[in-house]
């Protein structure tokens, strides 16, 4: 799968995606680095295939009306790094499911929510 990490989520979320055998880059790997737009971060998903990463409810406000991008919310709070690593360990395989056939699922601190 090919993802593309939004600014508010550290760089390594997309080192540990990349280790599990993913495509993923971080928008400090884009031109823009973190001052890349939502909108520019949307068409750069939608033109390489990425689900957006993202814990930016803005995301959730331009999928309602658009249906784009893809997006996996992370939707944990404010939780360290060493949390959030096992977090997306624990369900790397739910989400990779879930994205066989729907394009908004979350993580919360205790659920993978698929969103039909």
């Amino acid at each position: 799968m090919k993802f593309l990490v939004d600014a508010q989520l550290p760089r390594r979320f997309a080192s540990w995606l990349n280790e599990a055998g993913h495509d993923a880059l971080h928008t400090l790997d884009l031109p823009r680095k973190n001052l890349t737009t939502d909108q520019e971060v949307i068409a750069r998903a939608k033109r390489d295939g990425r689900i957006v990463v993202s814990k930016d409810a803005d995301f959730i406000q331009t999928f309602l009306v658009t249906g784009e991008p893809l997006l996996l919310l992370i939707s944990t709070g404010n939780i360290n790094n060493a949390e959030l690593e096992k977090l997306l360990h624990a369900n790397l395989s739910g989400i990779e499911a879930a994205f066989a056939s729907n394009r908004f699922v979350e993580i919360t601190g205790d659920a993978l929510v698929v969103h039909e």
